[in-house]
């Protein structure tokens, strides 16, 4: 008798998966794939180790989505939201040239902390992006800078059926669909709700200010933020 694949392996079979999408963007934009990129290894290791340690079992679990992982953030480590320097405590996996803890993490971190630790909130949630691969492009000074999916019509246009495939993969992991919440009440939430919209992958979207809008803009109204963030996720 084959034994039931958990939330975990379903998450590492898709990460695996991820490393051969291959997707030429139009100048000067470009994917970042952690899953097949010179640290494959260390990354799939990293991913493989943090899923088995939260995700090993078969529990039904709600979606949060970002829009896209950041060029040195969850596009480097491979493991969405959580920042190189944790992931190394949690996963004994250090990234070469990598220790970069930003922002939006910390945020995160903190409501992690406040709904009751990490073995509580990653038994509830489970989270991504609606584009679950890195965008960059390159500006005109020559450096490479974050890209967000719905920043160029026609780079949306391009990775719209692979987002939409990424989408209903995870939804098979074993997800919640009465809600998902959307990390960036602008943009990503409008874009998202336009997909479903059309294909009807979740009954309600509740949008969520993104973390770095919090800690840039508004850092002394954290408190305010993190409670919204809380109200959102114990919604029944």
């Amino acid at each position: 008798m084959k034994q039931k694949q958990t939330f975990s392996d379903k998450v590492f079979q898709f990460d695996q998966e991820l490393g051969n999408v291959k997707i030429d963007l139009p100048a000067p934009y470009k994917i970042i794939n952690p899953y097949s990129g010179s640290n494959k290894k260390q990354v799939l290791q990293m991913v493989q180790i943090f899923y088995h340690k939260y995700f090993n079992d078969t529990n039904k679990r709600r979606l949060i989505l970002g829009s896209s992982p950041a060029r040195r953030g969850s596009a480097i480590t491979g493991v969405p939201f959580e920042d190189a320097s944790n992931l190394q405590k949690e996963t004994g996996i250090a990234i070469a040239n990598f220790h970069v803890s930003n922002a939006s993490s910390n945020f995160l971190n903190k409501v992690i902390d406040k709904y009751g630790g990490r073995n509580k909130f990653y038994r509830d949630f489970y989270l991504n992006f609606v584009c679950p691969l890195g965008i960059c492009k390159t500006n005109s000074k020559g450096n490479q800078v974050n890209c967000n999916y719905y920043e160029n019509k026609r780079v949306e246009e391009m990775l719209t059926p692979f987002m939409i495939s990424a989408l209903k993969t995870q939804i098979n992991f074993g997800i919640d669909t009465s809600v998902c919440y959307c990390i960036g009440s602008g943009q990503n939430y409008q874009e998202l709700s336009k997909i479903n919209k059309k294909l009807h992958l979740f009954q309600k979207i509740i949008p969520l200010e993104h973390p770095r809008f919090v800690t840039q803009y508004h850092p002394g109204d954290e408190e305010k933020y993190l409670h919204k963030y809380l109200n959102a996720l114990t919604y029944k």
